[in-house]
This record gives C-alpha cells, structure tokens and sequence, in this order.
C-alpha cells in the first residue's frame, strides 16, 4: 500500500505553493471543542458535554449573541470523535448520526447562516489519534466530501502513521482540497510529529500548523509553550507571515487552570506571537472578566496585524523575559515584559526601548497594550520601568514620534 501511495502522488505533478488558498491572511480566530470537551461521546451521560451538533450550536450561538463574531471570531471547529467508527459502502466517512442527526452539510448550513465557518478534524494516518477513521489512502474521497458539505477548515492530524509519509501525505492533502474548488483553510500537525521540520516546506502547503505537543488546562503548560516559542529552536518565527501562521494551540481562558493574571498572559502573548485565536471553553459559563479579555480589541488588533510578523524574545533574564513584535505602519511595535516567576510580589523591570531593539532616533509614544491608554513619551535611552505580577504580563505599544 505504501507503494501505491507514493506512485499516485508522483503522478500528480508538483503542487508548489499549492496553500495559495487566499486563507488565513491574519491569524485565524474561532471556537475549537478539543481542549475543553476532548473526546467525551456519551450524550446520555453528559448531555450538554458530548461531541455533538447540539454542542456546536450552541457555541455558534454564543459567538454570535455575546460579541465575539463582532470582533472576529468566525470558525467554529470540530475535532477528534465525530464520525462513525467504519466508512460507508463508498468508502466515505460518516458523521455519527446519534449525535449528528441533521449531517454536516446542515450543520455547516447553519453556521453559514450565522455568518460563521465550520471546520472539521480528519487524521493523516489510518486512525485518527481517537480511533475513528483517518484519511490514508481515502484523501481524495474525503477532501470531496468535506467540500461537498460545505466545510471551511480542516485540521489534518499525524497519529497512526510512519512519520517518514508526513512530507508526502500532509501535500497531497492539500492538493486534493484545492482541486476541490473550495477553499478549506489548512491546518497541519506535520511538525508536531518530527524532529527537525522542513518549515519551508510546510509553509508551502499549510495556512497553520501545530509544532507543539497539545496545550493542557494548566499554568506549566501555557508557560512551556512560551518557553519553545521563545526557543524558537528551528528559526520557526521566520516562515510566519499572510497565509502562514504558526499555532501553538487553543485559547484556555475560562476554564479551570489559570488565575487572572495567568488568563492576560495567554491571551497577549498569544496575540504577540501572532497565534491563531482558536478558543476552548464554554462559553455558556464566562466570567466577565475573562469574557473582557477574549473581546479586548486592543489585543485582537496586535493579534490581527496585517504584517502578520511573529514576535520574538529578545531577552530572558531569570524569570524576565521581553518580547517585542512589529507593527503597521511600520516602526510601531508592541512590547510584552513577561514575569514567569511565581514569587509573592511584583518584579520591577527597568529597561530602555534600545535595549530592546527599537531604533527611532525620535523616540516613541507608549501606550498600554489593554486599554490604549498613554503611557508617555521616551526617547531610546530613557529609562522604562514596569511592575509586573508573579505569573504576569505587561503589554504595551511604540509608536515612533
């Protein structure tokens, strides 16, 4: 079968920059169930927590009514456990009609009619990473039928596969997508499965792409996520940009493991680092305060920014760590002065904006990353002195004078 495989694909011709899709030009923004609702398919049991239409529904409904549409918020994802166990008599794989009574080309109608996207989550491999039907050997046949129903986004996972196949398979999924005529935004976990990835590559043929293992619900977590995108080990940053994104995972703001001050870091470092904004909660159950930082349009547009360039580190000192991302127009920057220590009391940092790499020989305004409001003005050698909280963040955007 793996003979068989390769020889299709070469048969098919070269598909360089086949991810010209038109897709995901910013950073893609929505509600994905994995994180919050994992594979949980019992809906006798757990009715309002079963992978199921009537959990999509409702989410899209609340992405509409509580505002976040308003501000961006569009795809509403399916992943792992959706399907039926075995494939239909033509091979096609089949939504579980138990908990999707109405099929996906209804389903994706809805959120049409919304003015909302519908993804769904498919595997590279013969299994997906739950056990249901992966794509091997059927892309073609599920790329059609994805299309047919009218799905937006395809999240392609690597489990049950050789990982020497990645470099062929992740392509050729990509190709029979465009061939569909469709426009599928394309997110790949090709890297998250190999040891030095071809970045280049990947980016020629997936919008986003996860290079990291799942985020849990957890503070260590989000903070070992930051650590390997401050690494940035295999130059990853560099290949991010209109269509190409890096993904670090899913937005864990209002769920159970993160403090506040822990909920401001995820949601600007993630804007910082030009993420996707895939959110996964329950949106039924949002404190306001947490809802606040999901809508913040200060964040969304540092998140948004049509560069669409990947802030980087560009210093750690202990448990100090500054970060700083290009802007439009440009010459305007923002800042994000992390703490990632969890002492009993605030860290003073005292830096300059030369330290940090801006070079307008004028200066800059300052404002707060949050709220937009005016910090001052410092010309590069002025001291720029911040408190920031154990587990904390410091926001802020440079404008050149």
């Amino acid at each position: 079968m793996y003979v068989v495989f390769v020889v299709a694909l070469t048969c098919l011709g070269v598909w360089v920059d086949a991810v010209n899709n038109g897709l995901a030009r910013t950073p893609p923004m929505g509600w994905m169930s994995w994180q919050r609702y994992r594979c949980i398919t019992d809906c006798v049991q757990q009715p309002d927590n079963c992978i199921s239409e009537s959990l999509f529904k409702r989410m899209a409904d609340r992405l509409v009514s509580d505002g976040y549409k308003d501000v961006g918020y569009e795809y509403i994802n399916i992943d792992d456990c959706w399907p039926l166990k075995d494939r239909d008599a033509e091979g096609k794989i089949v939504p579980d009609p138990t908990r999707f009574p109405s099929g996906m080309a209804d389903l994706a109608k809805y959120m049409h009619s919304k003015g909302l996207k519908l993804g769904i989550y498919g595997d590279f491999g013969t299994l997906t990473c739950g056990g249901y039907p992966g794509s091997k050997f059927y892309m073609d046949v599920d790329a059609q039928t994805f299309a047919d129903w009218g799905i937006d986004s395809l999240k392609l996972d690597g489990c049950y596969t050789n990982p020497d196949d990645y470099a062929t398979g992740y392509p050729l999924m990509e190709f029979f997508l465009n061939k569909t005529g469709r426009p599928i935004l394309y997110s790949c976990s090709w890297p998250a499965y190999v040891k030095d990835p071809d970045y280049k590559t990947i980016a020629d043929n997936c919008n986003i792409w996860r290079n990291y293992g799942d985020i849990q619900d957890s503070w260590d977590s989000v903070k070992s996520i930051i650590g390997f995108y401050g690494d940035d080990t295999d130059n990853f940053t560099k290949f991010a940009g209109p269509g190409n994104f890096n993904d670090p995972d899913m937005i864990i703001l209002g769920n159970f493991g993160l403090s506040y001050d822990q909920q401001r870091v995820q949601m600007a470092m993630w804007a910082v680092m030009a993420s996707p904004l895939l959110m996964s909660n329950n949106l039924d159950d949002i404190r306001p305060e947490t809802k606040d930082l999901l809508l913040n349009k200060n964040l969304i547009a540092i998140n948004q920014d049509p560069l669409g360039i990947q802030g980087t580190r560009k210093s750690q000192t202990g448990n100090i760590e500054i970060w700083s991302r290009p802007l439009s127009p440009v010459g305007k920057f923002a800042i994000a002065i992390l703490n990632l220590g969890e002492a009993g009391c605030a860290a003073i940092v005292n830096t300059t904006l030369s330290y940090i790499g801006l070079t307008n020989q004028g200066g800059y305004k300052v404002t707060e990353g949050f709220t937009g409001a005016v910090v001052g003005t410092f010309s590069l050698s002025d001291h720029f002195v911040s408190n920031v909280n154990p587990s904390g963040i410091q926001l802020y955007v440079a404008s050149p004078n």
